[in-house]
């Protein structure tokens, strides 16, 4: 009789655990053999092993073979559902959007919002209609909210610094545009930079410091441009720069949208380098999250389709 030996799971050695599947299925030393790739010897020297540390026979003979015992008939199950749970560890199941319920918490503003929700709910609703989107405002502790997962990803360019830990993913470019109303005294002029410091300007300030890439350009030339309105809404610096003389300098893709429904002029900057890259921003330790990968992935898609549609052809002057 074999009496169970006492130990604890440092002392096991796991990886026994598919011989013993094996031989549980099988009933039969040299086929379960053959199944893990071992010899008919080291198959019944691995059986002598499973039997000390098990404390049960596991397989005896019956009339016609092998039979297991009622311990081994009690283990087998369990032993498949280790080892089942074991080989979805190193291989997940396929990602299926249309069976995923959750929802992606970003952070971004009406520019995001405007431009690219209707394409981008359109197509979440065909693939993956358990997904839902909540798109949340900017706050100066925005990459903590990131860090500690309480946002799932953030958009913005790549001229934001990335704080440690933090990892960004490029979904299109974009460029800068200057906007005025059509009519406007200086629409149909060359623009210089001293041009900035004679108009005020609307400035869209996500987080509420007013300061922005242009500001950084016009300081290099000694320049200070007037702001005469701060707002976190793209939507609302079109409207104000429409109804009045104030200019603004936005993006290109954002402004070229919605330029006919506002009445706007839209002009090239004087500045070289207006590009810019769009990024969404997530954090390092999330990076293999099926859903993640799949939104980033699925938002280029957008990004791109709606920028050949809306930017084919256009001409700044």
């Amino acid at each position: 009789m074999i009496t169970m030996q006492s130990s604890n799971l440092s002392s096991v050695d796991l990886g026994l655990l598919p011989a013993l599947d094996a031989l549980l299925r099988r009933r039969h030393v040299t086929r379960a053999a053959e199944d893990v790739g071992l010899s008919q010897p080291a198959m019944s020297h691995v059986l002598a092993r499973l039997r000390h540390a098990l404390g049960d026979d596991l397989l005896v003979r019956g009339p016609s073979g092998l039979v297991l015992t009622s311990r081994a008939e009690e283990m087998a199950p369990q032993v498949t559902a280790i080892l089942d749970a074991a080989k979805a560890i190193y291989r997940p199941p396929p990602f299926e959007p249309s069976k995923v319920r959750r929802t992606l918490h970003l952070v971004g503003c009406d520019w995001h919002s405007v431009l690219f929700a209707p394409d981008l709910m359109k197509l979440i609703r065909e693939q993956a209609p358990g997904i839902e989107l909540s798109i949340e405002s900017y706050t100066h502790d925005t990459f903590k909210r990131l860090a500690e997962g309480v946002v799932d990803l953030v958009f913005f360019n790549t001229q934001t610094p990335l704080p440690p830990g933090a990892v960004s993913t490029i979904v299109g470019e974009d460029r800068y545009a200057l906007v005025m109303r059509n009519g406007h005294p200086a629409a149909r002029k060359k623009w210089t930079l001293a041009d900035y410091a004679k108009w005020d300007n609307v400035v869209v300030s996500l987080t509420g410091d007013g300061m922005s890439d242009v500001d950084a350009r016009l300081a290099k030339a000694g320049i200070t441009r007037r702001v005469g309105l701060s707002t976190p809404h793209f939507m609302g610096c079109l409207a104000t720069v429409s109804a009045t003389d104030m200019i603004a300098t936005t993006s290109l893709l954002f402004a070229a949208r919605h330029a006919t429904t506002f009445g706007l002029a839209v002009r090239e900057p004087p500045f070289p380098e207006a590009r810019f890259v769009n990024t969404l921003i997530g954090s390092a330790s999330r990076t293999n999250d099926p859903v993640i990968r799949w939104f980033c992935a699925l938002f280029k898609d957008v990004y791109e389709t709606l920028q050949h549609r809306v930017l084919c052809g256009q001409k700044l002057r």
